[in-house]
């Protein structure tokens, strides 16, 4: 089931500022009030398309990313803004001594958009991110829990039947990859897919990381429709009913998007 988005960059990029501009940024301001010169981080920016909106308030925004290529992508569509010094994408691991020397207590906001399920080692991941901020700097995380229908974003698939079957994710990783393997799906998609299955993130395992981080959460919005899904399926993007968001473990598979932000 993939998506024009998944093999068009520009449509990507466009989607990124929108939902960046109508959901991220004014989720954000609840608790932090964005002014012009501050600085603001994107890890695992892709195209960079969340941080134009922020760019144009008037903050010094750089974007991390390990794909060379969507680095290149990034510098190609926001290629104004990184001449007018507004912008500086780097194609580098933040754990690098080089990054950290130059970025420590750096940054007002880092954003973690879709990005946080892939990483590894979140307990010492989200700790680190924490030395990278101004003293009274904040994060935001948005992310599919794991459990949700397509929490490991088997929607990449080719193969269109197990592109659009739910919830198949979550059985034991022989069968689940034996389902892979059974449809004919690319080895390396399956590749993919199997490492997505050993980052996940639940709810629950991300807020016990945050308090165990020295961290607070200051806001947080838990999505029965993911805002992303506006662009994708045409879908109104709707809050989950606040009594199932106060129910753990049931919450994360009804639950398609959560946003945080922390400090």
């Amino acid at each position: 089931m993939a998506l024009k988005q998944h093999w068009d960059e520009k449509i990507r990029f466009e989607q990124q500022v929108d939902n960046s501009k109508s959901y991220v940024l004014p989720f954000i301001e609840q608790t932090k009030k964005l002014t012009s010169g501050m600085q603001v981080m994107e890890v695992g920016c892709g195209e960079g398309g969340v941080l134009l909106p922020f760019i144009e308030l008037g903050c010094y925004c750089i974007g991390v990313d390990l794909a060379p290529e969507r680095i290149d992508i990034a510098n190609n569509f926001l290629k104004n803004e990184v001449a007018e010094n507004k912008a500086l994408f780097l194609c580098q691991n933040i754990y690098d001594d080089s990054f950290y020397v130059k970025y420590a207590g750096t940054f007002d906001v880092i954003i973690l958009k879709d990005v946080i399920e892939h990483v590894h080692e979140q307990d010492k991941f989200i700790p680190y991110l924490k030395k990278l901020l101004k003293p009274e700097g904040q994060i935001f995380f948005g992310f599919p829990p794991w459990c949700m229908p397509f929490g490991g974003h088997q929607q990449l698939c080719r193969v269109k039947w197990i592109s659009v079957l739910p919830y198949y994710h979550i059985l034991p990783k022989f069968i689940y990859k034996g389902i892979l393997k059974m449809a004919g799906e690319h080895p390396l998609i399956i590749e993919d897919l199997m490492e997505i299955k050993d980052t996940r993130i639940s709810i629950e395992r991300f807020e016990r990381i945050i308090k165990q981080s020295g961290l607070k959460i200051l806001n947080k919005n838990h999505y029965l429709i993911n805002p992303i899904y506006k662009y994708k399926f045409n879908i109104k993007p709707r809050l989950q009913f606040p009594i199932l968001t106060k129910i753990p473990f049931f919450r994360n598979f009804v639950t398609t998007c959560v946003y945080y932000t922390v400090g």
